[in-house]
């Protein structure tokens, strides 16, 4: 299986996400700023990034977890996924893709666009760090919520 966590940047909620799932962040607390910028994914892709699979790495089921920054074009970046994978003969019930956005607050849409966008990282980074932790329950929410799919 391949899981692919994705929003609009790629680098902040899909981020977090991802290295909750491979337990690299914690799951059952809100961790600081300094480990959060420790995943070294957090607040780091350009606009030339947007559209790529960045492989994260693999769960304890075996799945591969992927981060990808989609931009506003939601449907369009990820039906192009789908039929790339479909045409290299892929069972498109082995992929599961995962939109981050619902857990996305104002601090973090401020920051993350001030951070990236405007290039304006130390005004923004601050911002989005703490959308982020203010988030951080409903991302662990989300990522329990995928992680309940492989439980067997």
């Amino acid at each position: 299986m391949k899981i692919i966590y994705h929003c609009v940047g790629g680098t902040h909620s899909s981020a977090i996400a991802s290295t909750i799932h491979l337990n690299i962040l914690p799951s059952d607390r809100v961790p600081n700023a300094d480990e959060i910028m420790n995943i070294g994914c957090f607040d780091t892709l350009q606009k030339k990034d947007m559209g790529t699979l960045f492989l994260r790495g693999i769960d304890e089921f075996g799945n591969e977890v992927y981060t990808l920054g989609r931009q506003f074009n939601k449907n369009l970046v990820l039906n192009t996924v789908k039929s790339t994978y479909s045409i290299n003969n892929k069972n498109s019930n082995d992929l599961l893709l995962i939109d981050t956005m619902p857990t996305v607050n104002i601090p973090m849409k401020i920051g993350g666009f001030s951070s990236r966008r405007l290039h304006l990282v130390s005004f923004g980074r601050p911002i989005v760090l703490k959308g982020s932790q203010k988030a951080y329950k409903d991302i662990i929410k989300l990522v329990k919520d995928t992680k309940e799919q492989f439980r067997s």
